[in-house]
């Protein structure tokens, strides 16, 4: 499965909306219709994006305003740094005319493919270095091949594991918003056959003080200079409870999502998905909501974060 392609002159992808209950692909042939996908999350994940945001620029290309439409695909979710960064890498190849443009996109994908082979097998050797022979994973979000092209993030460690008889068996926390690891990590774990529990994303940190979990592994949308990490709502908490626990908090991404440019997470423009998701019907109208869709972890909370080139440890240059 590749959760985003370019097939037969358009873009498809795996509707994430539509999972767990029904396994959709979309074909989408405007600008405009990747963008919405983009907005409502039907594609989804920071390396996925940045998929997205190459491919995109194809189709910008090929219609009447590429400039404002190349815009329009960069702001359309402005916190994971993969988007912009495929969407800019593509448009540079404007000027040598559409064949380019999709030659430069498809690098973009073959990239994302290759690096979650690297992530995985990096990944796994530390976290069996780190752990044990057996470990009992926490993983937040999703960071599957749902996230990427194929393979994953986080996940595609996770994947190794089991594939190398070394995991005991991963909670996955539910994960706001539209409850990403209830949904999309728990299908691609039963689908992978790995031994998996949901949790709230409140109980994370009181499973890690009760012994239940030797190490947390998730993703990230951006790595700052500092090694600050902007991940989805809930990361941060589960720093907190990993660093209590004294247990290891391990972040993977490619190094497409690492960040140079941008100082510290407070540099970073936090999307918030507005009251829709939060307030139930019957909330008295005079409530507000706050609805942030990342947060920023501390790099001092991080122990290790995993590329698919290196291993970059506290105190290392990002």
């Amino acid at each position: 499965m590749r959760t985003i392609d370019w097939v037969g002159g358009a873009v498809d992808i795996v509707d994430q909306t539509r999972l767990p209950g029904e396994y959709v692909r979309l074909r989408l042939d405007t600008v405009d219709a990747l963008v919405d996908a983009i907005v409502r999350l039907a594609v989804r994940g920071a390396p996925a994006l940045g998929v997205a945001g190459a491919l995109g620029v194809v189709l910008a290309a090929r219609g009447p305003s590429p400039e404002a439409d190349v815009a329009r695909l960069r702001a359309a979710r402005p916190t994971a740094v993969n988007l912009a960064r495929g969407v800019d890498r593509a448009a540079g190849r404007l000027a040598a005319g559409p064949d380019a443009v999709l030659a430069e996109a498809l690098a973009v994908r073959d990239e994302e493919i290759a690096s979650s082979d690297a992530m995985a097998a990096r990944g796994a050797d530390l976290v069996t270095a780190l752990c044990g022979p057996a470990p009992r994973l926490l993983t937040h979000c999703n960071t599957g091949a749902l996230a990427t092209v194929t393979g994953g993030t986080a996940l595609s460690v996770v994947a190794e594991l089991h594939r190398r008889g070394r995991l005991a068996g991963v909670v996955a926390s539910e994960t706001r918003p539209l409850l990403q690891g209830a949904r999309l990590t728990a299908w691609e774990l039963a689908a992978l056959g790995v031994p998996c529990r949901v949790a709230v994303d409140g109980a994370g940190p009181f499973l890690m003080a009760r012994g239940e979990v030797d190490a947390v592994i998730l993703g990230a949308d951006r790595i700052c200079a500092n090694g600050d990490v902007i991940n989805k709502i809930g990361t941060y908490g589960h720093a907190l409870g990993a660093r209590r626990a004294g247990i290891p908090f391990l972040v993977v991404a490619p190094e497409s999502t690492v960040d140079t440019s941008t100082g510290t997470g407070a540099d970073v423009e936090i999307e918030d998905r507005g009251p829709a998701e939060v307030l139930f019907p019957g909330t008295p109208e005079s409530v507000g909501a706050a609805n942030p869709a990342f947060d920023v972890t501390p790099a001092d909370l991080v122990t290790a974060i995993v590329t698919d080139r290196r291993v970059i440890r506290p105190g290392d240059v990002v």
